[in-house]
């Protein structure tokens, strides 16, 4: 008996057999999506809309408004990160039963800051 090491190919390979020859003889790509589609039982848009940290139900803790300085901002939320983290490191050692709010509010500064570097995507995109 005799067993293939890998699966044989699907059988849409047809389509292409003639490729080398006549390029032209493959079917052309489907459209792209636009608007909305469903997927797994779940509705989805194409639009990509950054959702505001209001809309997710957390605080934010930058300066709101179009006219963010991102470099400022992403420096000024690392200090605050770092300060967190050593008093989290403080409090576990010196009052344990504590941490809690502390973690939370690690927590919330690693929720600006990843929403803040989600809002520098657009700006990769164009200049990158």
């Amino acid at each position: 008996m005799a067993t293939a090491t890998y699966p044989p190919p699907p059988p849409y390979y047809r389509l292409y057999k003639d490729y080398i020859q006549n390029p032209k003889s493959a079917p052309e790509p489907p459209p792209p999506i636009e608007g909305t589609y469903s997927l797994f039982g779940a509705t989805y848009t194409t639009d990509d809309v950054l959702p505001s940290l209001e809309e997710q139900g957390v605080r934010q803790l930058y300066p709101k408004g179009p006219n963010v300085d991102f470099k400022k901002e992403l420096r000024s939320l690392n200090r605050e990160l770092q300060l967190h983290l050593l008093e989290l490191a403080d409090v576990l050692v010196e009052r344990p039963s504590q941490y809690a709010r502390r973690v939370e509010d690690i927590s919330l500064i690693f929720k600006n800051l990843h929403h803040l570097l989600n809002s520098l995507r657009p700006h990769q995109v164009a200049f990158g």
